[in-house]
């Protein structure tokens, strides 16, 4: 009997290039299917479709269990996203664990750690950036960081008005989205990525727009552990069956693991 590790990855297609590389070096059994990039931007959507597809392998690995299969079940479900938005927060475990990076998007996955994301992003969490993903499957080139939804400050106008009144929401709402002047094109580039000619294309746009153009080195380190099953409890989250994901609200945990409500 094989004894490699078998595990079903859900994740965004904006790390396809990068996952699809490392998988194909991995030793480990991995069945990958990808969601379309954006689905961020709808968290309850986001939060559907992903847990369509964690009950889905969930239940094959029911049937594997009482001989409804062929084949071995899955050791764990591995999702390729961050909490995105609180998009992923609510999601519950089934049958099989599941496992996710401590990131609060996918800048953080795209550049390795949540240290190199704070350092680089600390000062201004909405700034705009870019990456091959977005490039070849976004609706725009840019990605916008979903830290005001995640920190807990992501309120919609209406919820606003309702908590403060009109006139205190409006001061509120600017206060917390106030209008950015870019002077900056940054795009980042992992290694997997660096052969498509991406960088010079943003480097054009960039001089095109009158605007800096910053090339930020990448890392699929996250990505890479994630698959490998190195999960390491600082930087990865293992979600037991029946306990669902939860936002820390901060930058340290993230992430953390509620568990099944008892009845």
């Amino acid at each position: 009997m094989d004894g490699r590790a078998r595990y079903k990855l859900i994740s965004c297609n904006v790390f396809q290039r990068e996952l699809c590389a490392i998988l194909a070096e991995s030793p480990s059994l991995v069945d990958p299917e990808f969601l379309e990039l954006g689905l961020h931007e709808r968290p309850d959507t986001l939060r559907a479709a992903v847990q369509e597809r964690v009950d889905a392998a969930s239940e094959r690995a029911l049937d594997v269990g009482t001989g409804g299969a062929s084949g071995r079940s899955y050791d764990a479900i591995l999702l390729g996203y961050g909490l995105c938005g609180n998009g992923i927060a609510g999601i519950r475990a089934r049958g099989i664990p599941l496992v996710l990076a401590r990131a609060h998007d996918c800048c953080t996955l795209l550049l390795g750690s949540r240290s190199r994301f704070l350092e680089r992003f600390g000062s201004s969490l909405s700034a705009s950036w870019s990456s091959a993903g977005y490039i070849e499957r976004g609706s725009t080139y840019f990605r916008s960081s979903d830290m005001g939804a995640s920190t807990g400050i992501g309120m919609e106008y209406a919820e606003l008005v309702e908590r403060y009144g009109e006139e205190n929401a409006a001061y509120v709402w600017e206060t917390l989205h106030p209008e950015l002047k870019e002077t900056e094109l940054r795009f980042i580039e992992t290694a997997e990525t660096a052969g498509l000619g991406y960088a010079e294309t943003m480097r054009a746009k960039a001089a095109e727009e009158g605007k800096d153009f910053v090339l930020i080195p990448g890392s699929t380190r996250l990505l890479r552990a994630l698959v490998a099953g190195a999960w390491e409890s600082e930087e990865f989250l293992v979600v037991p069956p029946g306990a669902a994901i939860e936002s820390t609200y901060d930058h340290e945990r993230v992430i953390a693991a509620r568990p099944a409500e008892r009845t």
